[in-house]
C-alpha cells in the first residue's frame, strides 16, 4: 500500500509493534517513516504509536499522507496498564494467572501461549499442576478484555486528536485486524482437534470499521465476508487511484457507496503455509468461507507429524451455520461438498503458484555511476 500511494504523492508511514507488518516482511519499502517498536510485545504499544504519529505530522504537516499502524496492545502476554488494569480482573487473579502459565510450560515443555490452544498440551499438564481449566481460561478472557478496552480507549483519543487539528473530516481511517482471538474455545468440554481449520467464527467474525465522515455515510452495516487483500483495492479506488496490474482482492467501495449492484459476491479464501526444511516442500492447508459452507484442504501433509495431527482426509468440510466453531466436519456425509470444494481449491491452489511466479527474487542489479556519486556523497561508501 506504501508503494502505490508514496508514487501518488502520499507521505507514508509504517508505525509498528509487531515486525511481520515491517521489516520482517519488507513492508518498509516507500515509506518516508518507519517506526518499529521493540521486540517484546507491549500492551501498551498504541500509546508509543499514536505519539510518534503526531511528531511526524507536526515535523511534515503536508497532504496528502497515508499511515499504517500495527499495536500490539491486544497481544499475549496481556500486561493492561491503569486504568484498565483490574477493570475485570483482580490483582490477585492477575498474579494467580502468570504463575499457571509458568507451570504450564514447565510441566509441558512449551513455553508461551501454547495453552491458548490446551490440544497442543500433553493430555497430563493440568492434571500433573492441578490447575483448573475453566478459571485459567475465564482470567484470559478478562485480561484480554481490559488490554482490548486500553486498544479501544486509544483509538477514541487518536480521533479526537485527528478532529483537533482539522482533519477528521477528510480522512478515510479503516480500523482492521489479521484475526481474532481463540482462547474462548478452551471453555469447552471438547475442542477442535489440532488439524482443525483456520476458519472458525472465533478466528475469523473479526469487525472491519470504515470511516470518512465527508464521503461514506454512517451507520451502514454489511454482512458480506470480505477479505484483508481486499483493503488495496478499496483504498485506491476511493482515492481514486488506479489498480495495480496484479492484485488477488476487489474493491469494496461499491458496498461502502451504496453502489452494491456492481459489487460481485464470491468466496473467501484463506491460507497459510511453511517450507519444510527437509523436504524444501510447502506444507499447509487452502480454504474457502462460501456463504453457508467452510472447506479445508491439506497440501502436502508431513508424513512425519503425529498421528493427533494427521487428518482423517484431505479435505473436511463444515456448515458456518449450525456449527461456528467447526466441531464436526461433515466429510462422510456430504460427498459432494467434498467433490466440490476440492476441485475448487485445487484450482485455487493452483491459480496462487502461478501468481507466485510473478513475485520471483530480482537478480543483482549493479549500481550507476549516478548511484554511487549520490551514496559516495551522502558519506554511506567511500
Amino acid at each position: 500500500m506504501a508503494q502505490h500511494l508514496h508514487r501518488a504523492g502520499y507521505q507514508t508511514a509504517v508505525l509498528v509493534s509487531n515486525s511481520h507488518a515491517g521489516t520482517l516482511s519488507h513492508l518498509e519499502q516507500e515509506v518516508d517513516l518507519l517506526r518499529e517498536g521493540g521486540v517484546e510485545r507491549n500492551s501498551t504499544s498504541s500509546v508509543e504509536l499514536h505519539e510518534s504519529f503526531f511528531e511526524w505530522r507536526e515535523d511534515y504537516p503536508g497532504e496528502p499522507f497515508w499511515a499504517h499502524f500495527q499495536t500490539t496492545d491486544v497481544h499475549w502476554p496481556w500486561k493492561p496498564s491503569a486504568p484498565f488494569a483490574g477493570l475485570f480482573v483482580s490483582a490477585e487473579v492477575r498474579e494467580r494467572f502468570y504463575d499457571c502459565e509458568r507451570q504450564l510450560a514447565k510441566a509441558s515443555g512449551l513455553a508461551g501461549p501454547a495453552w491458548l490452544t490446551p490440544w497442543l498440551y500433553p493430555a497430563d499438564a493440568f492434571e500433573e499442576t492441578g490447575i483448573d481449566r475453566r478459571a485459567l481460561f475465564d482470567a484470559a478472557r478478562g485480561l484480554y478484555d481490559e488490554v482490548m478496552a486500553h486498544n479501544d480507549h486509544q483509538i477514541g483519543r487518536l480521533v479526537e486528536r485527528l478532529k483537533a487539528t482539522g482533519e477528521w473530516e477528510r480522512t478515510l481511517f479503516i480500523v482492521a485486524a489479521d484475526h481474532g482471538e481463540g482462547h474462548g474455545l478452551g471453555l469447552l468440554d471438547r475442542v477442535p482437534p489440532r488439524w482443525g481449520p483456520m476458519f472458525r467464527s472465533a478466528q475469523t467474525r473479526v469487525p472491519l470499521i470504515v470511516v470518512w465522515p465527508e464521503r461514506i455515510a454512517p451507520g451502514r452495516r454489511i454482512r458480506q465476508a470480505v477479505s484483508m487483500i481486499d483493503l488495496l483495492p478499496t483504498i485506491l479506488e476511493l482515492v481514486g487511484l488506479d489498480a495495480p496490474e496484479v492484485m488477488q482482492g476487489q474493491s469494496l467501495a461499491p458496498l461502502l457507496l451504496d453502489r452494491q449492484e456492481s459489487f460481485r459476491t464470491r468466496p473467501v479464501i484463506l491460507d497459510e503455509f511453511y517450507v519444510d526444511q527437509d523436504s524444501g516442500e510447502l506444507r499447509g492447508h487452502i480454504e474457502v468461507i462460501d456463504g453457508r459452507w467452510g472447506a479445508s484442504l491439506q497440501i502436502n501433509p508431513d508424513p512425519e507429524a503425529p498421528e493427533d495431527r494427521c487428518r482423517p482426509v484431505p479435505l473436511l468440510v463444515y456448515d458456518l451455520w449450525n456449527d461456528p466453531l467447526c466441531l464436526d466436519s461433515l466429510h462422510e456425509e456430504r460427498p459432494d461438498l467434498v467433490e466440490k470444494y476440492t476441485e475448487f481449491l485445487q484450482r485455487q491452489w493452483e491459480a496462487h503458484q502461478a501468481l507466485a511466479q510473478r513475485f520471483s527474487r530480482p537478480g543483482e542489479s549493479p549500481l550507476t555511476p549516478e548511484q554511487l556519486r549520490t551514496l559516495r556523497s551522502l558519506g554511506y561508501i567511500r
